[in-house]
Parts: structure tokens; C-alpha cells; sequence
């Protein structure tokens, strides 16, 4: 009987392979190219942005999003100010307050002539097909899908029967306005990212940024836009119904808010970075900035890895000549990375890491294939530090996106060298970010941002999180600070034997390229 079972099993599971690869995309005949709008500097915004870009030159402002409901906003006037265009580029958009707020404010947007163009990841839009179909019907937004699922229901029959394809992801996030003004970083579009939720929210750093460096956000926009990858959603998704459809056509303005929404907005409209952005005080940090993006053909296995985003960041950066410290949600060096990090710590770098703990990680597998370099690393004298799922919540905004509150998970990925240099973006310390899915991100030549996230280190982690530590017999542990000093842990904080047995098991399995 057992015999039986096994063949009916395998047999459906043949079929539902052959169901997938008889799903095929449909061709890109007729779709057609478009490029970023010029003359944004007639806007308003662009306008208001003159003098000071004209005072700098050849530079870009940027202003570090630290706190999740500040980078919200952000998004949000940026929406609202719009005169031409918004280009905005994401991994995950969830359908949740933030998500439908933002969704709103690109739909208003669309309704007074702005042109919307939305570029999302086909990964994260599971139920939102009728959604977006109601969005892309608005005759100035259009939606499309990167990489997209040719089937749309039944997607892991999908990905079984296309695997190679579809496990490689965009992961960039970008939002422009008007040619003037982007916001470009780790974070994608939820309640997790922008503090909207009691429940883990992510410790995430975007940068917003004016000046020379928009262009390039713009121009790089266009290349993932106008890519082999990018298949509009009308080709995808059928037409939403008609009763919908005409509702949405005929709406001059969004839907009142949930009560949820309610009271986000109004705790976003008494923040003082929302007075600053009102009032055209907002500070800028000017430096030179190189925008690094991967080619939107790594997708496809279409690219050159010598001119991927994580084979240039150690070009740009140099060898350290006293610190480099690197903040990674998913770290997962390898034996190549590792060694390099243990030549740097030998020859007096001192080089400092700051990634999830156990306890607080939302991907046990990545945890997995970054456990087994521990060891290696704090023997060769790397600062390790792996951020606890809580503390006690002080009333002052996180620091430099390691921050957080209650439930908290870090999403930040971030890097700076001899605090001079730093890079702020989507790229996590993995193989998934190196050789699988696209990345992007600002370099950024400003020794004050990275002594900031230097001090960040130094003053706010050491309480934020765990260090570890190996004893003289070789084992690991986890120092604490806590009121009454520290505090040893043998085992993974906050851990059960279960959840740390199962990421051992894990930790056997040849997936780190996955990872």
C-alpha cells in the first residue's frame, strides 16, 4: 500500500511539474520603453531644492531616515508634492496600513497627472493581483512585475518548474519624485519598516537624497523599467471587475482611512521631521555620492560578476587602514569572506559586526549558514555582536537604523570604513545578495555620517545587543549588559533547544548558496 501511495505521490507530483512548464510568460511585443521625465527642476520641489544644489556643486544632500515613521513620511510628501513623475522601485509591499496609505498616495498622485510608474518584485504580490490591477488602470500608474510568476495561483509549482529563474529576486528599493529627490535603502514598504505595528518591527535605514545623485537613481530606474525582466501587469494579471473598475475611475480623491490609519497619520503629522520637511529646514549631510546597482540582468544570469554591486564595494572601499564596521540583518560570510576578515582583524583592523541574534532573526535557515563562522571569527579578534529581540524602549528615536523597540528584528544593512566612507542599501552580507538577486545602494564620502554610526556602535549596541565571546575550551558564549553587569549565556539567549537544534540541522545541509 505504502508502494502505491509513493507512486500516486510521485506521479501527481510529475504532473504538477509538467502543469508548470506548460506556464509560460507572455511575449514583451508590445510593450513599450519610457525614460524619466526631464525638467524636474521646474517643480515646486525642484524649485525649493535649487539654491541649495546650486551652492553645492557636483555633491548630493542626504539626510539619514533613522526612524521608521519618519521614512514614511518621507514617502508620503514626496507623493504628495509630485508635480511630473514618481519612479518607485520595491522588493515587498505589503497590503497592510502603510502599504495601502502609500498605495492611496501613488493613486492620488495619478488622479492630478502625475506619471506613475510602480516596479515591484513579483516574489511579495501574492493577493495582491486585483489590487494592482485597479491601480494600473488608472490612465497616468503604470504597474509592472519583475521576474514575474506566469502562473499566478499556484506559485511553488511554479518555482518547482523554474526554479533557476525564479529564485533569483529584485531586491532594490528606490522612490523618486520628480527627478529631485529619492529615497534609497534597506527598507520595503510595511507596518514592520515604518513602526505601524505592536508587533516585531525591523530596525531599518534608508537615506534620502537630493542633488547629483538623483539623476543616476533615475537613469538606473530606467534600465530595470525598460529590462527583459519587467513585464507589465496587464499581461499578467485579467482586467479587475467592472464595478470596481469604474468606482476606481471615477474617485476624485483616496478612501477615508481605517481608524489604524487614522491614528498612524496623526502621530506622523506631530513629528518634527514632518515640521522640518513643511518648513524647507530639513538638514542635509553634502558629499560626493556614487549610487552602486547591480545589472538588472543578474536575473537572468546575464551579467558580468566583476561589475556586480558586491564585487565593487570592496574596490571602492580599500583596505581598511585602522576600523571597518559592517551591519548585516543576513550574514553569511563564507570561507572566503571569513578568511579575509580574520587577515584584517590580524593585522590590527579592528572590525566590527552587528547582525541578528537567534532569538531575534525572522529567517532561522540564514541564521543556519551563519552560525558555523562564529567561532573562526571571534577567534581571530572580530568584534561579533548579534542584536536581542528586545530591551527596555528609551524615549529617544533609534540610532543610525539599529535601533528599535519590543520585537524587534535589524533590516539595516550598512558598512563604514576609518569613518570616512559608508554605504547605505539593499545588499545584505550573503551569497542570495552576491550572486542571486539585484542590489543597490548609495556610497557616501562623509566622515560624519560614519563616525555617527561608528558612536552608534560604540555607545548604543553594547547595551541593543549580544557579544560573543569563545572561552579558552573553544565553546561559545554571549555577554549581556544588563543594570546590575554583565551577564553570561552558555546557550543562545532567548532560544529553545528546538529552535536551536533545528538551525544545527540546518547548518549541515549544502544551502548557503541559497542563502
Amino acid at each position: 500500500m505504502r508502494q502505491w501511495r509513493a507512486l500516486l505521490a510521485a506521479l501527481v507530483f510529475a504532473g504538477a511539474l509538467g502543469l508548470s512548464g506548460c506556464a509560460a510568460l507572455p511575449a514583451q511585443d508590445g510593450r513599450r520603453a519610457s525614460h524619466a521625465i526631464a525638467g524636474g527642476a521646474e517643480t515646486t520641489m525642484g524649485k525649493a531644492l535649487a539654491p541649495l544644489t546650486a551652492q553645492h556643486p557636483g555633491l548630493s544632500g542626504v539626510h539619514a531616515l533613522l526612524d521608521g515613521r519618519d521614512a514614511f513620511a518621507a514617502r508620503v510628501m514626496m507623493a504628495n508634492a509630485a508635480e511630473r513623475s514618481l519612479d518607485v522601485q520595491y522588493y515587498i509591499w505589503r497590503n497592510d496600513t502603510t502599504g495601502t496609505l502609500l498605495f492611496d498616495a501613488l493613486a492620488a498622485a495619478a488622479r492630478r497627472g502625475v506619471r506613475v510608474r510602480l516596479l515591484l518584485d513579483d516574489n511579495n504580490t501574492v493577493g495582491l493581483d486585483r489590487q494592482l490591477a485597479l491601480l494600473d488602470a488608472l490612465p497616468d500608474l503604470e504597474v509592472r512585475l519583475f521576474n514575474p510568476y506566469a502562473m499566478r495561483s499556484l506559485r511553488l509549482l511554479g518555482l518547482a518548474g523554474d526554479f533557476g529563474r525564479l529564485n533569483r529576486r529584485m531586491h532594490n528599493k528606490s522612490f523618486t519624485a520628480d527627478g529631485v529627490a529619492t529615497i534609497v535603502g534597506g527598507r520595503n514598504v510595511g507596518d514592520e519598516y515604518f513602526d505601524a505595528t505592536g508587533e516585531v518591527l525591523f530596525a531599518d535605514l534608508d537615506v534620502m537624497a537630493v542633488g547629483a545623485v538623483v539623476d543616476t537613481v533615475a537613469q538606473d530606474f530606467d534600465r530595470y523599467w525598460n529590462s527583459a525582466s519587467a513585464y507589465p501587469l496587464a499581461a499578467l494579471v485579467g482586467a479587475p471587475p467592472e464595478h470596481a473598475l469604474a468606482a476606481q475611475l471615477q474617485r476624485t480623491k483616496p478612501p477615508a482611512p481605517t481608524p489604524a490609519a487614522h491614528a498612524y497619520l496623526a502621530a506622523i503629522r506631530a513629528s518634527t521631521f514632518v515640521q522640518q520637511l513643511t518648513e524647507r529646514s530639513l538638514p542635509f549631510e553634502w558629499a560626493p555620492v556614487l549610487l552602486v546597482s547591480d545589472d538588472p540582468g543578474k536575473v537572468l544570469g546575464q551579467w558580468t560578476p566583476e561589475t556586480g554591486l558586491a564585487y565593487r564595494l570592496p574596490e571602492l572601499f580599500g583596505n581598511p587602514a585602522t576600523q571597518a564596521d559592517l551591519v548585516s540583518p543576513y550574514f553569511v560570510p563564507g570561507p572566503v569572506w571569513s578568511a579575509r576578515f580574520a587577515v584584517l582583524s590580524h593585522s590590527g583592523i579592528a572590525l566590527r559586526i552587528l547582525t541578528n541574534s537567534l532569538e531575534a532573526t525572522d529567517v532561522a535557515a540564514v541564521h543556519a549558514g551563519y552560525a558555523k563562522w562564529r567561532k573562526p571569527l571571534v577567534a581571530a579578534g572580530v568584534q561579533l555582536y548579534e542584536l536581542k529581540r528586545s530591551w527596555p524602549r528609551s524615549k529617544a528615536p533609534a540610532s543610525a537604523g539599529v535601533g528599535g523597540s519590543s520585537g524587534s528584528s535589524l533590516h539595516a544593512k550598512t558598512i563604514a570604513v576609518d569613518q570616512k566612507r559608508l554605504f547605505v542599501g539593499s545588499f545584505n552580507f550573503d551569497y542570495r545578495s552576491a550572486d542571486l538577486n539585484t542590489e543597490m545602494g548609495f556610497v557616501i564620502d562623509s566622515p560624519a555620517m560614519a563616525a555617527r554610526m561608528a558612536a552608534v556602535l560604540s555607545e548604543d549596541v553594547p547595551a541593543r545587543a549580544y557579544q560573543v565571546k569563545l572561552s579558552p575550551e573553544g565553546a561559545l558564549y554571549w555577554i549581556e549588559a544588563t543594570p546590575d553587569g554583565p551577564l553570561r549565556h552558555d546557550t543562545e539567549p532567548g532560544t529553545s533547544w528546538w529552535r536551536r537544534m533545528s538551525v544545527g540541522l540546518l547548518s549541515l545541509l549544502p544551502i548557503d548558496w541559497l542563502l
